[in-house]
């Protein structure tokens, strides 16, 4: 039996990353270049780190400063990646915040602004790409979701609900979309080492509770979710469209 070189290709694809400056967002986005696309990288803050390393792979790459909770930020970015490459191929909504307080005490200003930035971007940016896509016949959207989705976390209210969100938002634009040849997955990822959770990882409780209820018994490396967004933006998942693919070491197969 031989391998079709192509399955997992992005030679010449084009793909959009949100909250691309720092963390999953910066990995997915190098690895996505590494793998062949030409990346446009996004983010409220400076994205001059993320753009250096992925010049290495690909000298047509560009940043822009999106806030993806701002429509007319977004159809900017849409109409500039157009206009440089000229077609939308993939989009990873990434960008995301997480504030924390116990729910009798969450402020309603931190829920609007956690719902906005984590699900109300994500419709946006899909909506606006999905356009473009629409019209190519073709197109894969990756949504960040996360395993809070899945379950309640105490403290992160707005967090856990956006995240819901997004995972019922995918399986509904998946539902919608399909008859364009478009794929709409998300991705739950459990602890990973990033910006949003350093805090928790310097938590000597949180590393022993991780080590008790992940069965592999450890956090992940931020760059461990780039065979995943590989895998879903190439057309090795053709036929896979609306899934929450749950990345978390297997914490959430435990009791």
């Amino acid at each position: 039996m031989t391998m079709n070189n192509d399955l997992f290709n992005l030679d010449g694809k084009v793909a959009i990353i949100t909250g691309a400056a720092r963390g999953l967002g910066k990995s997915i986005a190098v690895g996505l270049a590494k793998f062949g696309a030409h990346v446009v990288i996004t983010d409220v803050i400076d994205t001059s780190g993320t753009l250096e390393e992925i010049k290495k792979f690909d000298d047509q790459s560009f940043d822009l400063q999106v806030d993806v909770s701002d429509e007319s930020d977004v159809e900017t970015m849409i109409k500039k990646t157009i206009d440089h490459f000229g077609s939308i191929d993939i989009l990873v909504n990434n960008a995301g915040i997480l504030k924390t307080a116990n729910a009798e005490d969450f402020s309603e200003d931190d829920w609007k602004k956690v719902i906005d930035v984590n699900l109300n971007g994500v419709f946006l940016c899909a909506q606006a790409a999905g356009k473009q896509m629409i019209e190519q016949k073709s197109g894969k959207i990756i949504n960040i979701s996360s395993i809070a989705g899945l379950s309640g976390y105490a403290s992160s209210v707005a967090y856990s609900a956006s995240k819901a969100g997004v995972i019922s938002l995918t399986k509904t634009l998946a539902a919608e979309w399909g008859k364009h040849n478009i794929q709409v997955n998300a991705i739950c990822p459990g602890v990973f080492a990033t910006n949003m959770t350093e805090d928790y990882l310097k938590d000597e409780d949180f590393k022993e509770m991780i080590k008790t209820k992940v069965p592999l018994s450890r956090y992940a490396k931020s760059d461990e979710l780039i065979g995943t967004i590989i895998y879903l933006a190439s057309n090795a998942s053709d036929y896979m469209t609306g899934h929450a693919l749950v990345i978390d070491g297997g914490w959430t197969s435990a009791l």
